[in-house]
This record gives C-alpha cells, structure tokens and sequence, in this order.
C-alpha cells in the first residue's frame, strides 16, 4: 500500500486500535484520534511496540464536543483516509457538550463534522476514502426530525440504532454529492458484526458473551477492506466478510438523506464547501 496520513477516531481501543495498528504496519501515517490522552497515548505505544519505527501519533479529540473537532481538523495538515470509527452505545440519555443527544450527537453529528472541516484536505490527495463504521443496528433506528433531543421519549438500543441509520445516510449522501462534483472521493459504510469490545464489557453474563463474539481484530477487518482495497466502490456497506450488505429501506431514502444532511449543517454550522450545494 502506497504511504498514506490516515486517522482513525477512537483508536484507543475496541476495533479502532488493531485498525490504526495494521495501517500502521503498512507503511500509512497514522493518527490515533481519542478523547483520553492517557489511553490514546497507550494505545501508541503499543503499537510501536508491535510495529517498531511506525509512523503513528495521538491527538486529542472529543467527538461530543464540536469545539474539539474544530480544534482537531484545524491541526491537520494531510489526509488522505478518514475512517470514522469511534462510538458510544447503549448508554442512559445524556447530552453532548453542545446539547445534543449523545448517541446521536458522538456517532453521527461529531463525525458528519469532523468530515465536512477536513473535506479541503481530503480533496487534495489523490485517492481520497471516508469509511465510517455503521451497524445493522440501523435497522431499527428512526429519524424524528422534530424530536431529535428524544426528550418524548429515549431507549438505548433505539437511539443506537437511530445513530447508525444516520452513519449509512450520510456515507450514502456522501457519496452522492462526492459524484455530483466530480470528485474521486470514495465514502463507504461498514458493519463489524458483533465484537469483544467495551460495548460488552460489563454485566454479569460478560465472560460467556464473549464466547459468542467476534474478536476486535475480526471487527477491524472491514474497515480495513474498506480503507485499502483497490476494488472499493463508493456508497458500498461491507459486512463482517467484507461483504456487501442491503442496507434497510430507510438508510437508502435519498429525500431522507438529504435532509438529515441539511439538518446536521445546521445543527453543526459545517457545510462541505464544495459538497454543499451539489
């Protein structure tokens, strides 16, 4: 694989670590972007260790705060391969830092902006790629575009779902509007299946869930397809084979899309430059 800047959010651990750890032992320039310095820091030093001379940094990085995106993409100088990763799930309703749901706000709106500030730097590389890691949660998210606060009503395993739609919408979206401009931008969607990663980490059946889980490494894979196969087409959704899936009806409403996208700028006040009006 041609050297490459990649940055992966939340590398620190769960999929996102093996991810950053085997681009990095393909010769790519990798970012571990994280919100603990103590972990993220961590996680490089272990994949120095298992990659002795990678080219990998950590950079602070916040998903639930915008200010800490904005802060972020503004010290990047290249990229060429953005894989959206990081996520919480399955937690008790709780606000962003700038008031938004915080399934909704980490998993869809923090990464929709972190895209759209480094859109500049992705267009100037030549093979540029957003892989944004979705699930087949999506399937049971729906969008409430005048409750998007869920304060009438919240469940973690919906308001997960909810934020995964809203990943494969945007990827989907994405790649359209990269199309309509002209641009070689490639954005795909992936589905690690399930893994042994934090999202499983407590409770008293732990030990034996694992047993029916996949590992991290296993759920890297995907992304890993999808950030460095020659053969990726833009707008695919890859499965834990790193095989194409059928996305739920609503994940392929283009009306629905569109509008999610028009809802986020706003919500956000990032919009896509060249991307924004195509």
């Amino acid at each position: 694989m041609p050297e490459l800047a990649a940055i992966v959010t939340g590398a620190n651990s769960g999929i996102g670590l093996p991810t950053a750890r085997e681009l990095a032992r393909r010769g790519a320039r990798v970012t571990v972007a994280a919100r603990d310095p103590e972990r993220g820091g961590a996680a490089v030093a272990g994949i120095l260790r298992d990659v002795p001379g990678a080219d990998v940094v950590f950079r602070r990085l916040d998903l639930a705060d915008l200010s800490s995106v904005r802060e972020f993409a503004a010290g990047v100088d290249r990229v060429d391969l953005l894989i959206n990763n990081a996520g919480v799930g399955m937690i008790p309703r709780t606000l962003t830092k700038d008031g938004f749901e915080l399934q909704f706000g980490t998993n869809h709106l923090g990464h929709f902006a972190l895209t759209g500030l480094l859109l500049p730097r992705l267009l100037a590389a030549p093979a540029p790629r957003v892989v944004t890691v979705a699930s087949d949660a999506h399937k049971v998210g729906r969008l409430d575009f005048d409750d998007l606060a869920l304060e009438r009503g919240y469940g973690k395993t919906s308001s997960y779902g909810r934020s995964k739609l809203a990943n494969l919408l945007f990827t989907f979206e994405l790649q359209r509007r990269a199309r309509r401009a002209g641009s070689a931008l490639r954005a795909v969607a992936t589905h690690p299946g399930a893994t042994a990663t934090n999202f499983f980490s407590v409770g008293p059946f732990q030990p034996l869930l694992k047993l029916f889980l996949r590992s991290a490494e296993d759920g890297a894979a995907p992304s890993l397809y999808a950030a460095t196969s020659p053969l990726i087409r833009g707008g695919e959704y890859l499965g834990p084979r790193s095989q194409p899936l059928t996305p739920s009806k609503a994940a392929r409403d283009e009306a629905l899309a569109a509008r999610l996208w028009d809802v986020s700028a706003e919500l956000t006040g990032v919009r896509f430059g060249e991307f924004a009006d195509t």
